[in-house]
């Protein structure tokens, strides 16, 4: 089926649509809407919802009765509301689609031209991502179709789970004189007790004016937000939108780091957040700047989870004594060998750092068992390393950075790591 690129700020998602209750109703009383879910490689259309005036039981629909062009619809049930929950009732069919189909991301990693493309709010072309020719990112529009007896309906919304409930807030910066486009999970509980901090910063790909792109492009930010991880483990997520790069290879922050640092301030004054438990994170050039922060504000993270990213290992100093936990792939040619050179300097200034090899492939059970074995040592830094060709999916090209990407593709679904995050307190 032939896709085409689109500008990700509309995300409208054309479907047509029909079914067997619709057949005494007029199109104009019939809405559908598309459900997207962010994975670890990025946006997905992954159901359907379609809204009824009727209340409808299960014994209403079958599945039978639907069909979706190039897709699999793997279960059809009722729900009160646009999302992924059975209930007996409601006015909402939900097409439940497949996982299994082929080439199901929106978000695309692809090769540009040597000039910066930045997005545009007005723009009609396609939407892309960054600055480096090999790592810009680009979404796509699925074209996907229901048929029922020839009868056809149009989406006129689209319901990202757990991406919508992100506020889009601006911030401007009197002292950097500086404009930060950032993404603000607020929990329910917020007002309730002082609750943790998150910061997770993207990588150079994700780089933007689009403000909601760091949200989509994978699991880095929306993780920490998501209903069984705020039951949890509640706390604030802070994902700024940088549309400039904001590291580069010789170990330099540009202002941003300032920027992302008056931020969190305002946010702390603001918002009922506990100051002993901010954490931070990252993914590439986003790890590169969480480690720069770290040097240069050793006292304000209670721990951070550093993906992918290296820096100049004689300037790491400051990092001895914080609480880290690095996750690598061999196959990432510039981070590995660069975190080896960081680790090892740091137990040259007196770190305790427990180091393992895992595996990419392995399922939740295995990461369970291997992360209670490092963290039996009871070291301060955790050190882990994929082994090779263990980040790869199926089919996967494994030359240039695509070890370097496929790492953040796992890194943020391994939850006893979260876990290990929350649990560290600054004294």
């Amino acid at each position: 089926m032939k896709r085409r690129k689109f500008l990700v700020s509309s995300l409208g998602l054309v479907l047509a649509v029909s079914c067997s209750v619709f057949a005494n109703q007029t199109s104009k009383n019939i809405r559908a809407f598309a459900i997207t879910k962010i994975f670890g490689d990025g946006i997905k259309l992954v159901a359907i919802a379609l809204e009824c005036e009727k209340i409808l039981t299960l014994k209403d629909i079958k599945k039978d009765d639907f069909c979706v062009e190039n897709r699999t619809i793997s279960d059809v049930f009722i729900s009160d509301e646009i999302g992924l929950k059975k209930q007996e009732k409601g006015k909402f069919i939900i097409l439940l689609l497949s996982l299994e189909d082929k080439n199901l991301s929106l978000s695309k990693m692809i090769p540009m031209s040597n000039s910066t493309i930045k997005a545009s709010k007005t723009s009609k072309k396609p939407w892309v991502a960054g600055d480096k020719p090999a790592s810009n990112l680009v979404f796509e529009e699925p074209k996907a179709k229901i048929t029922y007896q020839g009868i056809s309906y149009s989406t006129d919304s689209v319901k990202n789970l757990v991406a919508d409930e992100f506020l889009q807030l601006i911030f401007q910066d009197k002292t950097t004189n500086k404009t930060l486009r950032y993404n603000l999970y607020i929990p329910k509980n917020a007002k309730d007790k002082k609750l943790p901090l998150v910061l997770f910063m993207h990588d150079a790909g994700t780089t933007s004016e689009y403000h909601k792109a760091t949200l989509y492009q994978g699991l880095g930010a929306i993780v920490w937000a998501s209903p069984k991880e705020q039951e949890k483990r509640p706390c604030f997520v802070l994902a700024p939108q940088y549309d400039e790069i904001i590291v580069d290879d010789n170990s330099n922050a540009s202002s941003m780091l300032e920027t992302t640092i008056n931020l969190i301030n305002e946010l702390v004054n603001k918002y009922n957040i506990d100051t002993k438990r901010i954490y931070v994170t990252g993914q590439s050039g986003g790890c590169m700047m969480s480690i720069a922060m770290n040097i240069k504000y050793p006292n304000l993270f209670a721990a951070s989870f550093l993906v992918a990213g290296q820096w100049d290992y004689k300037l790491v100093k400051p990092l001895a004594n914080k609480k880290l936990f690095i996750l690598v792939s061999a196959d990432d040619l510039g981070a590995f060998p660069g975190q080896n050179l960081i680790t090892k300097q740091l137990e040259k200034e007196g770190a305790k750092i427990s180091r393992y090899i895992w595996d990419g492939r392995w399922g939740d059970s295995e990461y369970r068992f291997a992360f209670d074995k490092i963290i039996s040592n009871n070291n301060p830094i955790n050190y882990v390393v994929f082994k090779k060709d263990s980040v790869f999916l199926e089919g996967d090209n494994k030359q240039g950075a695509s070890g370097h990407r496929n790492t953040w593709r796992i890194a943020y679904s391994i939850e006893p790591i979260r876990e290990w995050i929350f649990e560290q307190i600054n004294d």
